[in-house]
């Protein structure tokens, strides 16, 4: 990879020689500038106006020219001898939040690599401090002919340093975003909520691709086999979705689930839910309030149907409560019974022991006689 810049990282009194690389690398197809009529490769010249002939690069510098029509004329050995302090410093300033950087002001990316052994353990300081506290170190740096303020933070355990541009180089907002107040009615807002958490499922960054550069090389494949260059079809008209805000939500949500058919039942339940609420809110606007005479009916009819209701509990209570008399009826009635219970079974009892002794007494009257000896 190739060094784009070389110099020293000062944080406090710790020194960290460093080298930068370009981290990121734009992908294209080279087209040229040709005459269309024959194709012919059209070059840009240098011409000098004064001498009116082409000149080498070699001969080439910046020059300026002021508002009274003079030019000041600047080598490189001018640019190169500017008294910067960051021609070859990344001093570090302070540190911050990242949310304290507004992503406009990002721009150019670089990795940070060590430029000897040295630097590996200041390095790796640096680096883990960073992680650990969860900020980003703020620095100016001198880069390719200009100064710009910078960040250094930390990206899969290397260090990158991010260019920025100046804080007033960034253009005022006002006027841009709607001005009069606009009210969003809250089932409108669950219902784009929903919408966001379904377009996001299962969504990877990594899968995106350069659809221009693809179909740029379909047309250019085309022209060099001599075949029907591929055309788009034509797009309809966009819908005008601004009158009818929740259709235009509840369509796209429906569109949505049918690319993801793994939405779970739950949050299809949520959506049914908020659609429900927000026909009864469109409803309730709509729906006129009733008469005063008419409520103070229903809180009479109300209030008849509680005395009934409560009334007839009252009587399902009593009538399920045994009188006192009864009760006492029902006792004395199941006292005799078991009485009369045991002299039965007492009688039983003395009938069957009279009748063992009979059969006893019997047995031992029939016993026969010992025959008597002959003399």
């Amino acid at each position: 990879m190739q060094t784009t810049w070389k110099g020293t990282i000062s944080f406090g009194l710790v020194s960290i020689p460093v080298h930068l690389y370009s981290a990121t690398k734009e992908h294209d197809v080279p087209l040229h500038q040709v005459h269309a009529k024959d194709g012919g490769r059209v070059r840009m010249k240098r011409y000098c106006e004064e001498e009116e002939k082409e000149v080498p690069y070699a001969e080439i510098a910046k020059g300026y020219e002021s508002p009274d029509g003079r030019t000041v004329t600047l080598t490189d050995e001018d640019l190169a001898d500017l008294p910067l302090p960051s021609k070859k410093i990344i001093d570090v300033l302070a540190f911050v939040d990242e949310g304290e950087i507004d992503p406009l002001m990002f721009s150019k990316a670089y990795y940070v690599g060590v430029a000897d052994k040295a630097a590996s353990k200041p390095y790796a300081l640096l680096r883990d401090a960073l992680v650990e506290s969860g900020q980003i170190a703020v620095t100016k740096i001198a880069l390719r002919s200009r100064e710009s303020p910078a960040v250094l933070r930390v990206h899969d355990g290397t260090l990158v340093l991010q260019t920025c541009i100046w804080p007033d180089e960034v253009r005022p907002a006002t006027g841009i975003a709607p001005e009069e107040d606009v009210t969003v009615r809250p089932q409108e807002l669950r219902m784009a909520r929903s919408l966001m958490e379904t377009l996001s499922e299962d969504f990877d960054l990594e899968q995106l691709h350069d659809d221009y550069q693809q179909a740029l090389q379909q047309v250019i494949e085309a022209r060099l086999q001599g075949v029907e260059v591929p055309h788009e079809e034509e797009a309809g008209e966009a819908p005008d979705n601004v009158i009818d805000l929740m259709e235009a939500l509840r369509s796209s949500l429906r569109r949505a689930k049918d690319a993801h058919p793994d939405r779970t039942r739950a949050e299809e339940t949520e959506t049914e839910a908020g659609d429900a609420e927000a026909g009864d809110a469109e409803a309730g606007e709509a729906e006129e309030q009733p008469p005063p005479r008419r409520r103070a009916t229903a809180k009479k009819a109300t209030a008849t149907k509680a005395t009934t209701a409560t009334k007839t509990t009252a009587t399902r209570t009593t009538a399920s409560k045994p009188s006192a008399a009864t009760s006492k009826k029902s006792t004395t009635a199941k006292k005799s019974a078991t009485a009369q219970k045991s002299a039965t079974d007492k009688k039983s009892t003395t009938a069957r022991k009279s009748t063992t002794a009979k059969k006893s007494t019997t047995t031992t009257t029939r016993k026969p006689a010992t025959p008597r000896k002959a003399s």
